[in-house]
């Protein structure tokens, strides 16, 4: 008796449902839209105000020579001593510069102070760096050290992630890097009782020197 009480009662609350008009369905997404609202027009004004939201340190520079004279005082003011470079072009340069860095990996992971890379690519819509292990500066010089410096230009400067990969893609063809990494910020963890903690998986400041490469 109780279960055919149950049946009529899930029978009518059928039948009410069925009566009843059907929902107003949504609009279907339009899937090739783009997710976020179109980026500012100055790609380096968005880039620089998200590299900043996620605690980087933003260095604009006017020119290379600019960038020596940038570079020489952060490292006077941060008191950088064992500054690792091991990209020869920039080694080059920061020797004819008078710039004194370390090139070789001795007692890199006990002392290395700073590790300066160059970088594939700026997101701009997230304010992220893209750096691979395709460059001379491997896998470890933008992990180990307390400071990560990077070194990019103007023209490196794309609006989303997918722009960034095209320009790998386009860069190194089938030879995709093994390692491709989107660097966000230092790096920070607030696994443990939701105190943020930086540095915990790798450098503790993340700094960009930003060559303006564009011709005015």
């Amino acid at each position: 008796m109780y279960e055919a009480r149950s049946r009529d009662i899930v029978l009518r609350k059928v039948r009410e449902a069925l009566a009843k008009s059907a929902p107003v369905l949504p609009p279907t997404p339009d899937f090739n839209a783009d997710l976020y609202p179109p980026a500012e027009d100055d790609l380096s004004v968005t880039f620089a105000t998200n590299f900043l939201k996620n605690s980087g340190t933003f260095i604009y520079c006017e020119s290379e020579e600019d960038f020596f004279d940038q570079l020489f005082a952060y490292k006077k003011e941060k008191g950088i001593e064992n500054l690792y470079v091991w990209e020869q072009e920039w080694q080059t340069k920061l020797y004819a510069a008078g710039i004194h860095y370390l090139e070789d990996e001795t007692n890199f992971l006990k002392q290395g102070d700073a590790g300066l890379t160059t970088c594939e690519a700026l997101i701009a819509r997230t304010g992220s760096i893209f750096v691979s292990g395709a460059t001379e500066s491997g896998r470890r010089l933008s992990i180990y050290p307390e400071q990560h410096l990077v070194v990019a230009k103007m023209t490196q400067l794309v609006p989303d992630i997918k722009d960034g990969l095209q320009l790998i893609k386009q860069k190194y063809g089938s030879k995709i890097p093994s390692m491709i990494s989107l660097v966000s910020g230092p790096s920070r963890t607030a696994d443990i009782e939701k105190t943020l903690v930086m540095g915990a998986h790798g450098p503790r400041e993340l700094v960009l020197f930003l060559i303006d490469d564009i011709p005015h």
